[in-house]
């Protein structure tokens, strides 16, 4: 008895620290120098700015709020976002109304900030960017109680068009201006922040000590603890990206149909669920067209009929075709422009629902059915007739059932003609016509008694 509470309590210590560990922001770690200085929070913003990253930006605002930290940094890569105005409306009153300052670094290179994503320059206290990347495409500037959204001169510039750091720099879009053409790295970011008087404080963020031979000065910034969603956040988050949804749903639903056709619930069906849930989150989330999503579920429909006979024919090419225009057309856009997913995505989408209805399930059918499976040898000698030509391969119907089949020599059998089963080899039926059969398979059977 003893035994079974002490499992038992260390299981539920297990379970809820498994629990607290999935739902608790990351602290993946702490870069810089052994001095005193507060430490600056970085967080990171990437993908779509949806629910979950917005409340992490203000999770994140609280958290340094209420710790020893000196100024928050919103590292942002970000292709626009998917909430409401609204939801905007709070994220941007928060950011401004903050006790400590707010700064927006787009980077590292390559990065971008557009739509909403952009306008979270234009709320913070500090914005910079890096080489290379670009802000823009904002649309309708959000209005806010506090007062209108700006970016200087280039307010209506990023309307509709995107910038590089450089020339964002030249029409005041930014707010921090460095003698550098944009701001490379992070630590240039806190180099260049270091002075600077926000909200009534001013940061400290480097600090000059002697080297180890104390002949030079050596330049340390503030240690920086960089923060990423919590692994259950960061799968929602992740899921709810185009490409995840579009696969996730796509196979979740392929799965499902072919659990469908074997027999009982195995681990296929499961994983099948798995993905049709987290496909459905991003499906919430994201911009969707109805049409298209329905168009989809239809021809994962279309796709199924012609499992159940084992044989690719015209349906599976109906449904593949309408899975494609499913699949171009599925999402909308999104405050930062069209949500287009990448050739590599489609076509890798396309070809697994391809050969999963065309090879795979037709495949998996005939092998359940086959005689090797389930036994049907009382199917030899049962007569049937032709759906469509045997020559030498085809399709036949025996008890309103159709199987592939293939004649046992080259005299062709007509559409509808009748035949008769002589053998089963594997999943295929040796059928011979009623009259005029090969003389070997009239030896196999065994002749009538006089």
């Amino acid at each position: 008895m003893e035994y079974r509470l002490r499992k038992k309590l260390v299981f539920a210590l297990l379970t809820f620290g498994l629990a607290t560990g999935l739902n608790s922001t990351a602290q993946l770690s702490a870069e810089g120098g052994t001095n005193d200085l507060p430490p600056v929070d970085v967080v990171e913003v990437n993908g779509l700015i949806d629910e979950i990253v917005a409340h992490d930006i203000e999770r994140a605002i609280d958290r340094a709020e209420s710790s020893t930290s000196q100024a928050v940094i919103l590292q942002v890569n970000s292709s626009g976002g998917v909430v409401s105005t609204q939801r905007l409306e709070k994220l941007f009153e928060k950011i401004i109304g903050s006790k400590i300052p707010v700064a927006v670094w787009v980077g590292p290179n390559t990065a971008k900030a557009y739509g909403s994503a952009a306008q979270l320059l234009a709320v913070a206290d500090v914005s910079a960017m890096a080489d290379g990347t670009r802000i823009g495409m904002t649309g309708k500037l959000v209005e806010l109680e506090s007062g209108e959204l700006s970016f200087g001169q280039a307010t209506d510039t990023l309307r509709l068009s995107t910038l590089d750091a450089t020339r964002a720099k030249e029409l005041g879009a930014l707010k921090l201006t460095t003698d550098d053409e944009g701001v490379p790295v992070l630590r240039n970011m806190l180099l260049a922040m270091n002075g600077l008087t926000i909200k009534g404080k001013v940061l400290t963020t480097t600090v000059d000590v002697k080297s180890d031979s104390g002949d030079e000065l050596i330049r340390e910034a503030a240690t920086t603890r960089f923060f990423k969603l919590g692994l259950t956040e960061r799968l929602m988050h992740t899921a709810a990206s185009p490409p995840v949804t579009y696969l996730l749903f796509a196979i979740g639903l392929a799965l499902l149909i072919f659990e469908f056709f074997t027999a009982g619930v195995g681990i296929v069906g499961v994983v099948g669920a798995v993905c049709v849930i987290l496909g459905s989150h991003g499906l919430s989330t994201l911009p969707v067209r109805g049409l298209s999503l329905a168009l989809m579920i239809v021809a994962m429909l279309v796709l199924a009929i012609d499992v159940q006979v084992g044989i690719p024919r015209f349906f599976t090419g109906a449904g593949l075709t309408l899975f494609t225009l499913a699949s171009l057309t599925l999402f909308r856009s999104s405050d930062g422009g069209p949500i287009r997913l990448s050739w590599l995505t489609l076509i890798s989408g396309i070809i697994a629902i391809s050969l999963a209805f065309v090879v795979g399930m037709p495949s998996m059918v005939r092998t359940r059915f086959a005689t090797p499976t389930i036994g049907r040898e009382w199917m030899i000698g049962s007569t049937g007739r032709a759906v469509g030509a045997i020559n030498p391969l085809g399709v036949v119907r025996i008890h309103d059932a159709e199987w592939r089949a293939r004649t046992n020599r080259a005299t062709p059998i007509a559409d509808g003609q009748e035949l008769r089963v002589a053998a089963i080899d594997g999943v295929t039926l040796e059928v011979e016509p009623l009259e005029g059969a090969a003389r070997d398979y009239r030896e196999m059977r065994k002749p009538k008694a006089d």
